[in-house]
């Protein structure tokens, strides 16, 4: 039989009076269990609060799609709890050393809290520590799904570039054959001043000629149109350097002076060589672009994340919100027009940046979400007495009636497991109040906005 002693080496019956004490043992079944033995099964009537007593036991089961396995050492007390909601044992219990503990009935929870008021007291605490906990663990698990969905986006949007400036460089050596070769034709060829300076001014000129390329119309037309120039001049295997001028919008009448002052085979090495210098011209001008991307990305995500700068500063909102927009670029481009109204004052807030973003991120990849990919995406920002007040709307279907009243409470979602944050606006919420801010959203079919109070760090200047 359990002695009162032992149990008071609980720390929830530490100190009670010993005759609260014997009324709870009185009230309990004391269980003894061996090695994976189980002594409650997830999804079973939840009847019973159990106090460990001697052993290790754990629950394990699955919340939210997530594997969740929670530790029970001696002198914890688990199970269901006076004034809990819960109906069902969301977790299996089992043993996993022999262990003890003591069953008590739910149905004797009024009786507990009128006999041991003060273990009552302290197993809300114990209710409010548990709840909090769980609060945690699914912040977090919100919090790793987006970073997870955020990282796929960015680890696409990067390697796209980095696969352009790859290709470049591979065809960039291949290239460099090419017009090292046509470079020592020529080189091999008796060449006056004269000759050497036209060959160099018309590959000049090409190199440099920029602009937008042709439609493709225009460049079959076009192609067509060299192809015929060159065999004309006896060339009939330079289909190849047709294309690559055609793309450059190059006329054939370009080349004629080229032909007029040159022999066949020298003019033929001299438009190899210029048609390799144009490519080469691309090839960086691609590998420039890419890596440029590469770079502006790399620093979105700095400035997103706050790193290398201290926690609570001034933050310019509009800064924040293009770099969060940047950040969801991946979603955006498939076909969302972003509309951007922002004063032209610097709005700064003193603030935790990287929460601010959060905030901003799970505002619009659910407009996102919400307009299934494709519709108009409105972020404006303005000035209302002490505040900024930064607006994020989308003309998707709107927050259904019946929904708009939850979606800030604590782990509401009308998304399925696995997709993107689930709502993240009990999340956001809780960011703003702490900034000392507020929020709030009116929402119809084709209007729906979120409006966000921040109190500003220092006025704007007028």
């Amino acid at each position: 039989m359990t002695e009162t002693s032992e149990l008071t080496r609980v720390p929830v019956f530490a100190g009670l009076p010993d005759d609260q004490v014997l009324w709870f043992i009185d009230q309990t079944t004391e269980l003894r269990l061996q090695p994976n033995e189980i002594f409650m099964r997830e999804d079973d009537h939840a009847d019973a609060m159990f106090v460990v007593l001697e052993g290790m036991l754990q629950g394990k089961g699955d919340i939210g799609g997530d594997s969740v396995v929670v530790p029970m050492d001696a002198g914890s007390v688990t199970g269901m709890l006076p004034f809990s909601r819960m109906t069902k044992w969301t977790l299996t219990g089992t043993a996993i050393t022999s262990s003890r503990l003591l069953r008590f009935p739910s149905a004797r929870f009024p009786e507990l809290v009128q006999k041991v008021p003060l273990l009552a007291q302290r197993l809300v605490g114990v209710m409010s520590d548990r709840i909090r906990e769980a609060t945690r663990v699914e912040q977090q698990r919100d919090r790793l799904a987006g970073l997870g969905k955020l990282s796929a986006g960015l680890a696409h949007e990067l390697n796209n570039p980095a696969s352009a400036a790859k290709r470049a460089t591979s065809q960039l050596r291949t290239t460099m054959k090419r017009i090292k070769d046509a470079s020592h034709a020529l080189g091999a060829r008796d060449l006056s001043a004269a000759q050497r300076a036209e060959i160099e001014k018309l590959e000049a000129s090409l190199v440099q000629q920029d602009g937008q390329p042709p439609d493709t119309l225009t460049i079959s037309t076009l192609e067509e149109e060299i192809d015929s120039w060159l065999r004309a001049h006896g060339q009939d295997d330079l289909w190849q350097l047709a294309s690559d001028l055609a793309h450059k919008n190059i006329q054939p009448a370009a080349l004629d002076r080229l032909f007029a002052t040159l022999d066949a085979d020298t003019a033929r090495a001299a438009l190899v060589r210029i048609a390799a210098s144009m490519e080469i011209a691309n090839l960086l001008n691609e590998i420039e672009s890419s890596t440029s991307r590469i770079s502006d990305l790399v620093r979105a995500i700095k400035e997103y994340t706050y790193m290398d700068q201290s926690p609570v500063q001034n933050v310019d909102i509009v800064k924040s919100l293009e770099t969060t927009l940047t950040i969801l670029n991946h979603k955006l481009k498939r076909g969302v027009t972003v509309h951007r109204d922002y004063q032209r004052i610097p709005f700064l807030v003193n603030s935790f940046g990287s929460e601010l973003n959060q905030v901003w991120t799970n505002i619009i990849d659910n407009a996102i979400d919400a307009m299934g990919g494709q519709g108009e995406l409105r972020v404006r920002t303005y000035r209302e007495d002490a505040c900024v007040v930064v607006e994020i709307a989308d003309n998707g279907p709107g927050i259904p009636e019946k929904v708009l009243p939850h979606i800030f409470e604590p782990f509401f979602t009308t998304k399925s497991v696995g997709q993107g944050t689930g709502l993240g606006l009990d999340t956001a919420a809780r960011i703003v109040r702490k900034h000392r801010g507020q929020i709030q959203v009116n929402s119809k079919p084709g209007d729906t906005r979120f409006q966000i109070w921040l109190p500003l760090a220092e006025a704007p200047s007028n």
